[in-house]
């Protein structure tokens, strides 16, 4: 099946993606998350030095929303051909589903074998699957 691929909606949702988790993890939750990794123990020599590292963990982080979402723009052009489905309902069901069946699951091991709470896997899980609902709302919509 070839899928035609909008960038522009692909770079939107990058774009969208940085937006969401400065909200998210600022003003919204951010001194929550600071907290559960253990960010706010460190000795201001050790957070600086973390500081330092950001720029390359935001670039990372965008790249990694380039690559979810050139993916989930594959996923629901598939899920609207074979369900015969479209519009926001299936975007908000593909992101759905590829958040039940991919990210919960996985991020899972953080809690089993990371040391890591259930508070913390829902404060990191709600944030990708609200994520993952955007970009489904920005694909399905900009074609």
């Amino acid at each position: 099946m070839n899928v035609p691929v909008n960038y522009w909606a692909i770079l939107v949702c990058g774009i969208a993606s940085m937006v969401w988790g400065s909200i998210y993890y600022g003003p919204l939750f951010g001194k929550m998350y600071i907290s559960m990794m253990g960010w706010d123990k460190k000795s201001p020599a050790e957070q600086e030095a973390a500081k330092k590292g950001m720029m390359k963990s935001y670039v990372l982080s965008f790249v990694g929303s380039l690559v979810m979402a050139y993916i989930l723009s594959h996923v629901l052009a598939f899920g609207t051909s074979y369900m015969h489905s479209e519009g926001v309902s299936a975007g908000l069901s593909t992101g759905f589903w590829m958040w039940l069946g991919f990210i919960a699951p996985v991020t899972m091991g953080d809690i089993l074998w990371g040391n890591k709470t259930w508070k913390f896997w829902l404060l990191s899980n709600a944030y990708y699957l609200i994520q993952l609902l955007i970009f489904g709302v920005i694909l399905s919509l900009w074609k």
